[in-house]
């Protein structure tokens, strides 16, 4: 079993730090380790210029065409069984390179899409994807930050979810490592560092097993799909609530002062993260080209004209 350590922070600093000490202690479990730090990596944002999905329904393997070394990391994390990420929390949420990362990796290798890619494929005998897009990967999350108040880093663990959303990744724990500011350094604090060893053993224990078997390390949160503490509420819908993150619905009640939130069986079977997750998008965005060919076709005649002004319009400051 492959276990990949990826640090998104500055060389020999916090982050490589934890990220090493959960490969040890996976290596200790039996797993055969790597590392890498991304800092001087260069992953450039999405450009949205469609490349990977005409590829793809021309037959071809899932691409990118920017020519960087995101597809370096890319290729490290399809072949990996189990990743360990760690990024740093500057400013509530984690550094932009992770989030250019996912950008281009989530919706490019959307498990539901692949899924009916494949089996497209094998109906009409065109070469396969990648087997690797669909081996069951396993994630464990460290968020990193400096403050010593909590919710300035709110937003590290929620968007390093999403890393391995659209790849339904089973993520197996987390830790939100805020306050390492007075730490000063990690290797100080032996309980938080033991408790960092406890989730790369985890993550090395839990490769293998069915998701359903797999036992959650670290801090519970509120939605008990993401463990994130994460709750929307609409006005008008009463006691119901959202995981922003999942998509799933609960509702809230107050008992003995306490406030909670409950999510039946069939919500938690449908959360973004789950194959029956991704199939909703599916579906949604192919019902969506309806709505553009009916659109396109009541426009034809003045679309151009509609259009035009915005594509004149380049203003710059006069001075």
């Amino acid at each position: 079993m492959k276990v990949l350590g990826i640090s998104m922070g500055r060389k020999n600093q916090n982050c490589d730090i934890v990220v090493k000490q959960a490969l040890m202690a996976a290596e200790e479990a039996g797993a055969d380790v790597k590392f890498i730090n991304t800092m001087n990596m260069e992953i450039s944002h999405c450009r949205g210029c469609g490349a990977c999905s005409a590829g793809l329904s021309k037959g071809k393997q899932i691409r990118c065409i920017l020519k960087d070394d995101y597809l370096t990391l890319e290729n490290e994390v399809l072949e990996a069984d189990g990743i360990i990420l760690a990024a740093p929390v500057y400013s509530i949420a984690p550094t932009g390179q992770l989030v250019n990362f996912f950008g281009r990796f989530g919706a490019a290798h959307d498990l539901a899409g692949a899924t009916m890619e494949q089996e497209r494929r094998e109906k009409e005998g065109i070469e396969p994807l990648d087997p690797r897009l669909f081996k069951k990967h396993y994630v464990a999350y460290i968020s990193v930050g400096g403050a010593h108040t909590p919710n300035w880093v709110s937003m590290g663990l929620p968007n390093m979810y999403m890393f391995g959303m659209s790849t339904v990744m089973k993520t197996v724990g987390q830790i939100d490592a805020y306050d390492m500011g007075q730490r000063t350094n990690p290797v100080f604090d032996k309980p938080f560092m033991d408790n960092v060893a406890g989730l790369g053993k985890h993550l090395a224990e839990s490769i293998g097993k069915n998701f359903d078997d797999v036992s959650w390390y670290g801090e519970e949160g509120v939605c008990p799909v993401c463990h994130n503490k994460l709750i929307s509420y609409t006005k008008g819908k009463g006691t119901e609530v959202e995981c922003p993150l999942c998509g799933i619905y609960g509702k809230l009640s107050v008992e003995d002062g306490e406030v909670k939130v409950s999510f039946s069986d069939a919500e938690k079977k449908r959360a973004r993260n789950t194959l029956a997750g991704l199939y909703e998008h599916q579906y949604e965005i192919h019902g969506m080209m309806d709505y553009v060919k009916r659109n396109m076709e009541l426009h034809k005649d003045d679309f151009q004209d509609l259009i035009r002004p915005y594509m004149d319009y380049k203003p710059d400051y006069k001075n």
